[in-house]
């Protein structure tokens, strides 16, 4: 027996060891950490179980079978994350550069089946330069079992991917199925073809982080969430998110103790609004005010500034934000916007997460480029978004509300639940002197002024829209946490299922 227990600890430390102490030492030299290092830090400590420790490639071509190291690149099992089961895989660049082989492929695949299964939240933590050249379409054929898999998994249990090396040609796709993207600046990357292909093909010269960097990824393209200085933070802030997060599309929201009274007033949120209508103010403040102790995790920060999207707590229950944002492009609505705010109200609608949606939005931004690069068919992405969602829904319209873009806001007409407004509430199908500009097109300037004060009296307020029952209540800034969380109290046991289908069709 002592023989046998010898052979195991032999071969687990070969396991641990990865691709040696030289090319640890090169992994560290490059501020990164190891895959074990990067575990330890995300996961509870003397939490982590690996599974399939000593699996080893079945490649027998380009004398691969020479050089086997158990493992194959991946480390793949289970732990907790402030004491709630995850799942997780962590590439080890120190073995074949973290390349996928087959049996790589199959290491992740049983664990995501196993986070299905048991409805835990899926963690990748991504250090790869791609598939194994020397395996062929059987490192292809892996892909795509993991694709598969994401698919399935899509809207059943949350999946999140760290990129903290390369991530290159196939291997993007797994990452961007998943729910959100962590990226780490200037050690991590993702793109379909790198700078070499770029400039061979189309002569574009660009660099690694230009091309697909964590800056680049959270600031124009939106595929990456957040991006971090270093391993350590990304994996922290990895802690913190899943913390918010459902297991899985059937449990609740995680619950934590909280000592924020629910009934707190905010008396500063009274002069909030700014007596200029075209002054702007932080919407970040309002939110921090209304959420648990301020605490507000914000997603695509970096991207889309027009909206605001993240998670924080009411009485301790997880909730999601969406709000438009006075202080960029005075909160209108976008392509970015929209595409931004409609994937994150997906994302709450399918794990059962509450929407609170704060309103201040002069309506969809005009011009050429807008237009012709599909405006129409984006902000119907997030009007579809808020309609088919059945999870509670609360609105407040803080300041303006025009034209469709209050419709698609969470409105009271898209089944919103509670739909509040602030006495400084403006809804209207226009501004004022744009509506007096079009209905008067004949009158002089001073005619225009006198029907402008006019439209502003009858129009730029929340009664009207109140008095039709669009706005459940108009009241007090101070209130509006309270309101909130009473709100929600009310909608915790709402039941409400759409009408059978297949699937929705997605205006994509």
């Amino acid at each position: 027996m002592s023989a046998n227990i010898a052979e195991m600890e032999l071969r687990r430390a070969a396991a641990r060891q990865g691709g040696g102490q030289k090319r640890i030492d090169a992994q560290h030299s490059k501020g990164k950490l190891t895959a074990r290092e990067r575990l330890d830090i995300l996961l509870d400590e003397g939490s982590f179980e690996e599974l399939d420790t000593y699996v080893e490639h079945n490649c027998v071509d380009f004398g691969m079978q020479e050089n086997q190291i158990p493992g194959d690149g991946v480390v793949t099992g289970s732990g907790t994350i402030n004491g709630r089961l995850v799942f997780v895989f962590s590439q080890d660049f120190t073995v074949f550069g973290g390349a996928v082989s087959e049996r790589h492929a199959q290491k992740i695949c049983k664990v995501m089946d196993m986070a299905m299964k048991v409805g835990a939240p899926f963690i990748g933590l991504n250090d790869s330069g791609g598939a194994r050249i020397q395996e062929g379409v059987a490192s292809l054929g892996g892909y795509a079992e993991i694709f598969q898999r994401n698919v399935m998994a899509s809207g059943v249990i949350p999946q999140i991917s760290l990129i903290m090396g390369p991530c290159a040609g196939g291997a993007v796709y797994s990452p961007a199925m998943t729910d959100y993207i962590f990226m780490v600046k200037d050690s991590s990357y993702m793109f379909v073809t790198g700078p070499d292909v770029v400039k061979t093909v189309t002569n574009e010269v660009v660099t690694q982080e230009e091309l697909g960097g964590a800056v680049t990824h959270t600031t124009k393209t939106s595929v990456a969430d957040l991006a971090f200085e270093n391993d350590i933070e990304a994996l922290l802030a990895t802690r913190e998110f899943v913390s918010l997060l459902p297991s899985d599309n059937r449990s609740g929201v995680p619950e934590m103790p909280v000592t924020d009274p629910w009934d707190r007033f905010e008396d500063s949120l009274d002069t909030l609004i700014p007596a200029n209508a075209n002054q702007p103010y932080d919407m970040h403040e309002l939110i921090r005010k209304v959420l648990d102790h301020g605490a507000f995790f914000e997603v695509q920060p970096a991207h889309g500034g027009n909206i605001l999207t993240g998670f924080g707590r009411i009485e301790g229950r997880t909730v999601g934000v969406v709000a438009n944002q006075p202080m960029v492009l005075a909160g209108v609505l976008d392509i970015n916007a929209s595409r931004k705010a409609a994937r994150f109200v997906r994302f709450c609608d399918a794990f059962n997460i509450p929407i609170i949606t704060f309103v201040d939005v002069p309506g969809f931004l005009p011009g050429t480029a807008q237009e012709h690069n599909g405006i129409i068919k984006h902000g119907a992405k997030l009007l579809f978004a808020y309609a088919e969602a059945t999870v509670p829904k609360i609105t407040v319209i803080t300041r303006k509300a025009y034209g469709g873009a209050y419709d698609v806001m969470a409105s009271k007409h898209l089944r919103g639940d509670l739909n509040y407004a602030w006495p400084t509430a403006e809804i209207a199908v226009m501004g004022a002197k744009g509506a007096v500009e079009i209905i008067f097109r004949n009158l002089d300037a001073d005619g225009i002024a006198e029907k402008t004060k006019e439209y502003e009296d009858r129009f730029a307020n929340p009664f009207v829209a109140a008095s039709r029952g669009f706005i459940d209540e108009v009241i007090y800034p101070h209130s509006t946490r309270k309101r909130i969380a009473l709100g929600l109290r009310k909608l915790r046991n709402k039941a409400l299922e759409n009408p059978w289908k297949k699937h929705d069709n997605l205006p994509l």
